[in-house]
């Protein structure tokens, strides 16, 4: 053998070491919990998604999965954390349309951008919104609404400046050529609160929030803000089918992890969650919730919050709309 054959050998190897090395992490995955974090408080829609689902993926990849709660700034906080965890699968994030989507645009000055920090995983569910109204409000469905707002001052309600309630009002507005005035809330239950005793005159209100009042009649649901009908409120239309083609607001949840990310791990991650999400009992567990499963993968994902981030970012500029 040459001396400059022999001499290349360490350097190999040390390449090969360098590069063999992830893998064979990756193929060992998991060795440990993993902690998933989620950017709200324990009982929110996140966290309870969160919850219903970890138990299933903890026996799948034979760890247990542990929920973290990092409340604060519309979920700003945790998604901070994840950018700036190790990229080796043990810290995961039940990311929102929010965090994912909407804060890049409504703060514009955060530390992180989710497009080029973080992995897309999987999507985990869909959240069906409604339009929902006091039934003092003369309209029967949309394009009544519609007529009704130009031609007299209404007012809606959300859970917060930025919340997928206040964008989805903000896009109503830009697509039908309304000025219904927003009013925001601390949360959705006071904004509820509101609603019924007709202070506010609409909504755009959680399927879980909004269903017990509507079969009380004590609110009028219009129609679902999804793309097509939701299961939940099946007789209900859609918004784009009422008038506003292409219109959709639903909330979403998804997981995602740290860039640089072994490949290897985010498959299994992938695969893992999505066969939990396929469960029949898992996702009669969401649909109680109001939850529609919703898996996918890494590739449809990362689409999806691509194209979710162009449409908020619209939204949020047309409208003005500024954080809380």
């Amino acid at each position: 053998m040459k001396v400059s054959a022999i001499r290349a050998l360490p350097i190999a190897a040390a390449v090969l070491a360098c590069y063999g090395a992830p893998a064979v992490a990756a193929d060992a995955y998991p060795t440990k919990p993993v902690r998933m974090i989620v950017g709200f408080a324990p009982g929110g829609g996140t966290d309870t998604t969160a919850r219903a689902l970890t138990p299933k993926l903890s026996e799948r990849l034979g760890q247990q999965v542990i929920v973290d709660n990092r409340p604060g700034a519309a979920g700003n906080i945790a998604t901070e954390i994840i950018t700036k965890s190790p990229a080796d699968g043990y810290t995961i994030l039940m990311g929102t349309i929010a965090a994912l989507a909407i804060n890049p645009t409504l703060y514009g000055n955060l530390p992180f951008n989710p497009l080029r920090d973080l992995i897309p995983v999987t999507q985990a569910v869909d959240s069906t919104n409604i339009l929902v109204v006091h039934p003092t409000v003369q309209a029967k469905n949309v394009k009544e609404l519609i007529a009704l707002a130009k031609s007299k001052s209404l007012n809606g309600g959300s859970s917060g400046i930025g919340g997928a309630g206040h964008l989805a009002l903000e896009l109503f507005n830009v697509s039908a050529g309304t000025k219904i005035t927003h009013v925001p809330y601390k949360g959705g239950a006071p904004a509820i609160t509101d609603l019924l005793g007709g202070q506010i005159n609409l909504i755009f209100a959680t399927a879980a929030s909004a269903i017990p009042h509507m079969n009380s009649g004590k609110i009028r649901g219009l129609a679902v803000t999804t793309l097509t009908r939701s299961k939940l409120v099946p007789d209900l239309p859609t918004v784009a089918e009422s008038g506003l083609p292409g219109f959709e607001a639903n909330n979403w949840y998804g997981l995602v992890v740290p860039a640089r990310t072994p490949k290897p791990v985010v498959d299994r991650l992938n695969r893992e969650m999505v066969a939990v999400l396929n469960l029949p009992e898992i996702r009669e567990i969401l649909f109680r919730q109001g939850l529609d499963a919703h898996p996918s993968t890494p590739e449809a994902f990362g689409a999806y919050i691509k194209a979710e981030t162009t449409k908020w970012a619209k939204v949020i500029k047309a409208s003005g709309a500024k954080p809380e």
